[in-house]
């Protein structure tokens, strides 16, 4: 039997911070996916180039992954509460401005700002609410938050379609902004909490480099064929594990990535999120472009895998943390066959039926990637914990996409068959794992296992490039300096110059003169010292 709870209900503070997390992440998730079927609007609206619109969907979530480590943290230093109402107000803010943004550079500088107040919002409250609610409580109180947030998910983009064609793209951001004032109202009433043993000073070069790598990770896999960006996230990576290794204060510890359960949820919940990202899209293009709906009409229908995702988050909620990796190889398995079955649905009704528990078991899978990583690290340093869970999960939501072959400009149908067996595998790595009492992931141990010894040989590899392009570019100067030492030898500089240069024509005449009479010496005595010797030999 279990142990009954000792505090079976929310108290007033964590009633606050329950409201202020889910009010926020509602927002964040909301503005994320609101504007994907407006850009054609906002386009023609702003005289934009096709090449700048996208990044009022790209800058703002770049911004948000790649900030989300360091908004951690500065959670946990600074008190998270605090962290928690400034981003609110940063994205309050930052969303009058992009309803006012005259034109298309102002409105991505505004939805870049927009998305750093959003890194802020995610780790931060779920840090605070795992401190804010009694133990047994936290999870559940995040569950609620983040079913919340997945409703925004799966609404956002009909939501966002549908103002932008009947009022206006600007209504989406208006939308936000009462919602982000109640939210910051709701989080001054919370209780304060930040990490007792951390100090008053933030890692600026893990934080630096972590942000380099989040974004640079973001991008590739935006961009598979521009291997730059994974060099550049390769090197960054190498910087971030020697900064982090010779900080009295880290960034993000080390050991983190030593704790099996952390690493394995937060990698099955970053594949999670991805099929996920992949099902949204799929979905309603089939409904669209396939059985002929209306965006409108696909909006309604989508009601009940909106409504099966939303749920999924409580259910996370409810998992015991021991039992968080067994259930997350379940959900994506049950996830991988509703996919494979939706692809190969035929009608509406089989679509929908298997789209609504492929969206089950994926919220339930994504929720314990946030709620299941919070309860195996310690509670002091959750908003570092849940700031890289939350940046792996949207760095590479991108993938999804990729998979589906949506990229591919050729008309074919999108397919769900890849995203499917990602699930598949990662679901086997993880039973696999539990049975052998592995350290890592299958197939992901060796590359974790080596990332430290790749990383310094990276390091050193680029101070010795360093170190030899310092001594070519200062070989001709020594060169020069031997030989004006050469020139200046044996010649006694002028008593009134401080700094001899070369010596007169006339005085390099008389230092070969005495040089040559000291050779000349030199064999008159070597030559009597022969003499000398044959003398001996003869005595003797």
């Amino acid at each position: 039997m279990p142990k009954p709870e000792p505090h079976p209900h929310l108290g007033p503070q964590a009633r606050w911070a329950l409201a202020a997390v889910a009010t926020g992440a509602f927002c964040v998730q909301l503005d994320s996916f609101a504007l994907n079927l407006a850009l054609p609007v906002v386009r023609e609206a702003l005289h934009g180039s096709a090449t700048v619109t996208p990044w009022v969907v790209s800058g703002y979530l770049l911004a948000a992954g790649s900030l989300m480590p360091v908004a951690g943290r500065l959670g946990d230093l600074y008190g998270r509460r605090r962290m928690l109402t400034a981003g609110l107000a940063l994205f309050g803010v930052t969303a009058v401005l992009c309803a006012l943004a005259p034109s298309l550079p102002l409105l991505v500088t505004a939805r870049v700002l927009q998305g750093a107040g959003g890194a802020l919002i995610m780790p931060v409250g779920l840090a605070l609410l795992t401190h804010a609610c009694p133990p047994g409580r936290g999870r559940r109180a995040m569950g609620r938050a983040l079913g919340l947030a997945g409703l925004a998910t799966v609404c956002g983009p009909f939501l966002g379609g549908v103002l932008a064609r009947s009022v206006s793209w600007r209504a989406v951001f208006w939308l936000t902004v009462p919602l982000a004032v109640a939210a910051a109202l709701c989080a001054r009433r919370a209780a304060e909490s930040r990490d007792p043993e951390a100090g008053q000073s933030l890692d600026g070069g893990g934080a630096i480099a972590v942000t380099g790598v989040a974004a640079c990770l973001a991008r590739w896999l935006e961009h598979a064929a521009d291997w730059g960006w994974a060099v550049g996230a390769a090197l960054f990576g190498a910087l971030f594990v020697r900064a982090e290794r010779r900080s009295p204060a880290p960034l993000v510890d080390l050991g983190l990535f030593r704790n099996r359960p952390y690493v394995a949820l937060t990698v099955a919940g970053a594949v999670a999120n991805s099929a996920t990202v992949a099902l949204l899209y799929v979905v309603p293009w089939t409904l669209q472009q396939v059985e002929g709906w209306s965006v409108l009409e696909a909006g309604v229908v989508f009601v009940a895998p909106a409504g099966a995702l939303a749920v999924g988050g409580p259910l996370a909620g409810r998992v015991r943390p021991g039992a968080a990796v067994p259930v997350m190889a379940l959900c994506l398995a049950s996830g991988a066959v509703a996919l494979a079955a939706t692809t190969r649905g035929t009608g509406t009704p089989a679509l929908l039926m298997a789209a609504t528990a492929a969206a089950a078991a994926l919220g339930v899978a994504g929720g314990l990637a946030l709620t299941g990583t919070q309860a195996v690290v310690r509670h002091e340093r959750a908003g570092e914990a849940s700031g890289v869970t939350k940046a792996v999960m949207t760095a590479t939501a991108g993938v999804g996409l990729a998979l589906t072959d949506a990229g591919t400009g050729g008309g074919a149908r999108p397919s769900l068959v890849l995203p499917a067996a990602a699930c598949l595998v990662t679901a086997a790595a993880l039973v696999i794992a539990r049975v052998l009492g592995v350290r890592l992931v299958v197939g992901l141990a060796p590359v974790l296992g080596l990332a430290p010894v790749l990383g310094r040989v990276l390091v050193r590899a680029l101070f010795s490039v360093r170190e030899l392009l310092l001594v070519r570019a200062l070989r001709p100067i020594g060169r020069r300096a031997d030989r004006r030492r050469k020139g200046q030898r044996g010649a006694d500089p002028h008593p009134t110059d401080p700094h001899p240069t070369d010596p007169h024509p006339t005085d390099r005449r008389r230092m070969g003169r005495r040089g040559a009479d000291r050779r000349q010496a030199d064999r008159h005595r070597s030559a009597r010292c022969r003499t000398d010797r044959r003398r001996t030999d003869r005595r003797e």
